[in-house]
């Protein structure tokens, strides 16, 4: 079920589901701890003797932000209440503190008693067990706590602070459903405290004047002790909580707005949608520089594991796509991340938690009795090779120097040393992280990471290292085009399984993420290899229905709708395949024209999204609805890259032709000036 509308600053990440229920609250890490353990944060309204929780079938609702904000605007309207609320949601950008301002207006020209109730199902630390609820009187609010995380909840309206009612019981316990059952006739117990598999319940009344408004901002403080929500809390007083709102939406303005980007080369949703990525993109980021895969803990349910982790290569590309938009302040907490990350031998396990540990995986130690080591080498090429975008982008030599033998040197070094005796990679997992091999992606990764760290060390002095990456690079882009390029098929194979005689067995399946070749300087886009490579992906894996989109490779089983793949339907659409496809006719362009042919792809990516701005992992084939996590960090990064991309070649084909008209023009001399423009331009194109 898709997250439409995350807000966050962090250090607190709020989720809300497409019928507006808060569904995940992280703290104090993005994708750690999940205080709900998914578990559904009920919001519902009584006006007059009627009640209706938001998920009941009378709302009509519209999930959206505010323009360049993480600040969302969500309309929510029941005629059968005759009301109309307006929410604003928002993780304040500095403080751990979310907050929610709700206008209610009345739409039957009468005088309204409305009762608004909040309903927190919390699981802190991800687990009921000895959490306790209890009113404060003190400060007329309610605190939730366990261990070291403490949550405070309290609220205002036009006239006072201080919450009006609340109910404090078990859940889930000898039949208990919980507190909210209790706010459905309009009153509350008000328990004073509870232990154990709690849950609480809030309520605001509030008196509407006849097709008047009314509204109660609450807030949800966020804290490692009592003692900070209680000072949290009195400085939300102070301020008032809608100046914290508006601060906030002023805050994200001006971050996503920050470069002079011109964007007018590509149409206003397309736009629009890269200043939204932008914003999601900063959900997912921890503020420690972990950068999070997904935090939609749906995905539970199907395999049991979520997705709130940090993969290197998943992380990489991200920071290659916050370098190319500017921010370079998060792409550097990311590679000091990964400097504390990375094992003494200089490679990257499978993935690791927000705070920096081994995380849960799947990739064995052990085959058939033979010790091998549980890699994917692409994910600490990518690092290297991103790390070096980074410092092309910024050229901020301080900060690289102590991350020089961490993440170029020893991850180089390794690199080397976990060759065959072709020069190509040892057998590793692949991107997907399904099967062991030799894997193109893999191949062109590395050598992209051996030329970043070539030109590390010439940046360096260190001129012998440089000239052994490059001839390393060299060799094993030579062994690519010998091994992995199949003459018959014309085309690259997915990956190469190596055989007792040395030579390899080779997996023809078409796969997306053999765009590497292009796209990491292992090959030039314009190589007739690489031209053959990317027309034959897209001619079978292209899904040919009405949602359209690439899919990963054939015959794809992840999350699969088409159970009898044809080759009208070879898996689901995913959103960075068919951006991959993008990328590829970016590069490869030489005039407008042929740039031009990537904007379908720009657009199709934008038509999948929610109405939010929200992009998934991938979608159904025949319906376009939206499969596996969502939002995904990666493809939210990869529309970045591709938008950015874009305006860059953009605007060196640009050049390119107002050059020509200048050399048409100082060729036309003697003629007139007018008739000279005119000539430079036609010949120009």
């Amino acid at each position: 079920m898709p997250r439409d509308i995350p807000v966050g600053n962090g250090d607190v990440l709020v989720t809300f589901d497409y019928l507006y229920r808060v569904r995940d609250v992280y703290y104090p890490n993005v994708g750690r701890f999940n205080h709900t353990d998914g578990h559904v944060q009920r919001f519902g309204v009584w006006a007059d003797g009627k009640f209706a929780w938001i998920e009941d079938p009378s709302w009509h609702r519209e999930l959206r932000y505010e323009k360049d904000t993480l600040v969302t605007n969500v309309k929510l309207i029941n005629h059968e209440l005759g009301l109309e609320l307006t929410c604003h949601d928002c993780v304040d950008f500095h403080e751990p503190v979310y907050f929610r301002r709700v206008m209610v207006k009345d739409l039957t020209g009468r005088r309204r008693d409305v009762r608004l109730f909040y309903h927190w199902d919390m699981s802190i630390r991800g687990s009921p067990l000895g959490d306790t609820a209890n009113y404060d009187p003190a400060t007329s609010s309610l605190v939730l706590y366990k261990d070291d995380i403490y949550f405070l909840f309290n609220a205002c309206d036009q006239n006072k602070c201080g919450i009006d009612n609340w109910a404090i019981g078990t859940k889930r316990l000898g039949g208990a459903e919980g507190t909210w059952r209790d706010a459905e006739d309009g009153q509350l117990g008000r328990n004073a405290i509870s232990q154990g598999s709690v849950d609480a319940t809030i309520g605001f009344n509030l008196d509407i004047e006849p097709n008047g408004e009314s509204y109660v901002s609450s807030w949800l403080a966020c804290g490692r002790s009592y003692d900070q929500v209680r000072d949290l809390n009195r400085r939300v007083n102070e301020k008032g909580p809608d100046r914290h709102i508006s601060r906030t939406q002023a805050y994200w303005r001006l971050w996503c707005r920050k470069e002079p980007i011109d964007l007018s080369p590509v149409p206003e949703k397309v736009r629009d949608l890269f200043f939204r990525s932008q914003l999601v993109l900063r959900t997912q980021i921890d503020n420690g520089g972990a950068i999070i895969a997904a935090n939609d803990s749906d995905i539970t349910q199907f395999g049991g594991d979520h997705y709130s982790y940090c993969w290197p290569r998943d992380g990489a590309l991200v920071a290659y796509a916050l370098s190319l938009c500017g921010q370079s302040e998060l792409s550097r907490h990311f590679f000091r991340f990964c400097g504390d990350a990375i094992e003494d031998s200089g490679y990257f396990l499978h993935k690791y938690t927000p705070t920096g540990e081994l995380a849960s995986s799947w990739h064995p130690w052990m085959i058939e009795g033979q010790k091998i080591l549980p890699v994917q080498q692409d994910e600490t090429a990518l690092v290297l090779w991103a790390l070096r975008k980074h410092f092309a982008a910024f050229r901020d030599v301080e900060f690289v120097k102590p991350l020089y033998n961490l993440l170029v040197v020893r991850p180089a070094d390794w690199m080397l040393k976990y060759r065959d005796a072709n020069g190509l990679p040892q057998q590793s997992w692949d991107l997907w992280e399904e099967r062991r091999g030799i894997h193109t992606f893999t191949v062109s990764a590395t050598i992209g990471a051996l030329n970043a760290a070539s030109q590390f060390a010439q940046d360096f002095g260190d001129e012998d290292r440089a000239a052994i990456y490059r001839e390393a690079a060299d060799r094993m882009r030579t062994a690519l085009k010998k091994h992995l390029w199949n003459p018959e098929q014309k085309r690259f194979a997915r990956m190469a399984i190596p055989l007792p005689n040395g030579t390899y067995r080779l997996d023809m399946t078409s796969d997306s993420a053999n765009y590497a070749l292009f796209a990491f300087g292992a090959l030039d886009a314009g190589d007739e290899m690489v031209e053959q490579e990317m027309k034959g992906l897209w001619s079978r894996l292209w899904v040919k229905t009405d949602v359209g989109g690439c899919a990963r490779y054939e015959r794809d089983y992840y999350h699969q709708v088409e159970r009898d793949h044809t080759d009208a339907v070879p898996g689901n659409p995913w959103v960075i395949c068919t951006l991959w496809q993008a990328q590829y006719l970016i590069e490869r362009a030489r005039t407008l024209e042929e740039l031009e042919q990537a904007l379908p792809l720009l657009e199709w990516a934008e038509k999948r999204a929610e109405k939010s701005g929200v992009l998934a992992e991938q979608f159904n084939p025949y319906s376009g609805d939206a499969i596996s996590v969502s939002p995904l960090t990666w493809s939210h990064a990869t529309f970045v890259i591709a938008v950015m991309e874009y305006l860059r070649k953009f605007e060196k084909l640009t050049a390119t032709s107002l050059k020509r008209i200048g050399a048409q023009i100082q060729a036309s001399q003697g003629k007139g000036d007018a008739e000279a423009l005119r000539e430079g331009i036609v010949s120009a194109g």
